[in-house]
């Protein structure tokens, strides 16, 4: 009797702590379904906006080896650009995914893009050649998708062909040679004689400085094209060539007050500053050139931009790597102010009358309504110093100052179709 009475005991003791340790796992177990159904309805919660970039790149040499584009050009501020959108939206609920195509120059163009189409991608940023830029632009257009052209300055893409879903973060030809004309007139130095290459791209950048120079009062008193023979200008003996050369090519020259310089292929620029045959300053492609950044800005805050892109990347910013932080920005932008992922909210805010984003250029900058180029600063600079922004002070606008750049609204041939 006393042996049942023990068990008995026994079992109502082993009953009472089963009982008890279910009852003592029963929190943490309810409160770790609690945690997991809270971060799934987070992460249920987070909107996505997909970015695409599509660049091309081939590494070319140039006269000097500093000047040549690190593989990374542009694609470092994508992704710096990224990082910062998602810094804001984490606290909205909001991500952006960044997918990157590189291609060589002639790669079909039109595949990438389509698949980015298919994949949900709303916003393409490009780093193309003006012809591909507008075939992504016109792809795009289908899909009811914005393209933001990064790379291509052709004025062309802000007239004749621009397009209605086509946004533009790079600064067009006409603007980098109304921010050079205007220091240059601002100095006094009204007399140009400009010296292009014979390719297609200087000679575009050389019709900007003559549309700048008779915008702007300054007078072309001599042109000559120099001829691209080939050859290696980078040797020894090229080297001593060119010394001889380049001042004879420029000896015949009449009276001016600086030589402007249109050679965006890298034929023979970078050997004109301090060779000239009489003692000039240099500006336009090679000397004092004009940009939409510059490696040495720190005002308005650039110091911050600067440390962010160099720990991220090993480099200093570039103006291709700012003008395509800034194409994803305007879309980081315009989704944190109106708290929304929707495209359609996100594009009507992007071209509305409210928007306008910061780029550490002493103001924010706001789209022209009529060919959605970006109004921004054009900073002038040698190769290792600012030396001034333009608009400068006394060039005078009803709208804006940074209207004074580029194609003002009674100068576009812009016209959107709807």
């Amino acid at each position: 009797m006393l042996v049942l009475k023990s068990a008995g005991r026994a079992l109502g003791m082993l009953a009472f702590g089963l009982a008890l340790s279910t009852s003592l796992q029963a929190p943490a177990s309810a409160q770790q379904s609690t945690d997991t159904a809270a971060a799934t309805s987070q992460e249920s919660q987070v909107q996505t906006v997909k970015i695409g970039f599509l660049r091309t790149y081939e590494r070319t040499l140039a006269l000097s080896v500093l000047d040549i584009p690190p593989e990374d050009i542009g694609l470092a501020g994508a992704n710096v650009a990224i990082n910062d959108n998602n810094t804001t939206g984490s606290f909205m609920g909001q991500k952006f995914t960044l997918d990157t195509v590189t291609l060589a120059p002639g790669d079909d163009v039109e595949a990438p893009a389509r698949k980015m189409l298919a994949d949900g991608v709303h916003y393409i940023v490009t780093d193309l050649s003006p012809e591909d830029t507008v075939v992504v632009a016109d792809l795009a257009d289908a899909e009811g998708a914005l393209v933001f052209n990064a790379g291509a300055t052709d004025d062309r893409l802000r007239n004749d062909d621009c397009r209605a879903n086509m946004l533009h973060t790079a600064p067009s030809r006409a603007m980098l040679t109304d921010g050079l004309a205007q220091y240059l007139m601002w100095k006094q130095w009204r007399e140009w004689a400009l010296i292009a290459g014979q390719h297609e791209d200087d000679q575009l950048f050389a019709e900007a400085l003559k549309r700048s120079a008779k915008k702007f009062g300054a007078q072309i008193v001599a042109e000559k094209t120099f001829e691209d023979r080939g050859g290696a200008r980078a040797t020894d003996s090229g080297q001593a060539l060119v010394q001889r050369q380049i001042p004879v090519f420029l000896q015949d020259l009449p009276e001016h007050d600086v030589v402007v310089v249109a050679d965006e292929n890298e034929v023979f620029g970078t050997y004109v500053p301090w060779r000239t045959w009489v003692p000039r300053p240099v500006a336009g492609t090679a000397g004092l050139v004009p940009g939409s950044w510059h490696p040495a800005s720190e005002q308005w805050g650039g110091a911050q931009i600067q440390n962010r892109f160099e720990d991220a990347s090993g480099r200093r910013m570039e103006s291709k790597d700012m003008q395509v932080w800034t194409a994803i920005r305007v879309i980081g932008e315009a989704a944190s102010r109106t708290q929304s992922t929707d495209p359609e909210q996100i594009d009507a805010f992007i071209k509305g009358e409210d928007f306008a984003v910061a780029a550490f250029k002493g103001q924010r900058l706001t789209f022209r309504d009529w060919n959605w180029q970006l109004r921004q600063p054009v900073l002038l600079g040698t190769e290792n110093s600012v030396v001034t922004a333009s608009p400068q002070e006394g060039f005078l606008h009803q709208v804006s100052e940074l209207d004074t750049l580029g194609y003002d609204r009674p100068e576009s041939t812009c016209s959107f179709e709807e």
